[in-house]
Formats: C-alpha cells, sequence, structure tokens
C-alpha cells in the first residue's frame, strides 16, 4: 500500500533509544529518523514478538526498548 503521508505522530523517547535509535538508523543506512521509524514497524508488524500481557503492563511509559 502506497501514498501520500498525511498523518503525523509525536512519541517522546529518553536519550537512550534516540541513541539506539540513531546507532541502528546509521548501521543500516538509513536516510532519516522517520525512514528508520517506519522500517522498525515494518518488521515488527510482520512478525515480531509482542509483551506478555501478564506482564501487568498498562501505561505508556512502560513500553520501552530499554529497561529502567
Amino acid at each position: 500500500m502506497s501514498g501520500k503521508r498525511t498523518e503525523r505522530i509525536q512519541i517522546q523517547l529518553t536519550e537512550d533509544e534516540l541513541a539506539s535509535l540513531d546507532d541502528w538508523r546509521f548501521g543500516n543506512q538509513i536516510p532519516s529518523r522517520a525512514a528508520a521509524i517506519r522500517e522498525l514497524m515494518r518488521m515488527g508488524l510482520s512478525g515480531g514478538d509482542v509483551r506478555d500481557p501478564s506482564e501487568g503492563r498498562k501505561k505508556s511509559g512502560d513500553y520501552g526498548i530499554h529497561d529502567s
């Protein structure tokens, strides 16, 4: 599915999360953060692991790429 991108989302990341995104992006020669996020979403939506709901995570802030 292709088309013009008209929707925006805003997310907040920790410095470590942003550094991890940038490291992955540069290592994979992705031209922008937005493109890197779209690629990671494509990868995740095509079969990545989903957190176990029995962990009891309910807040948005509980979902991160680095354990606090």
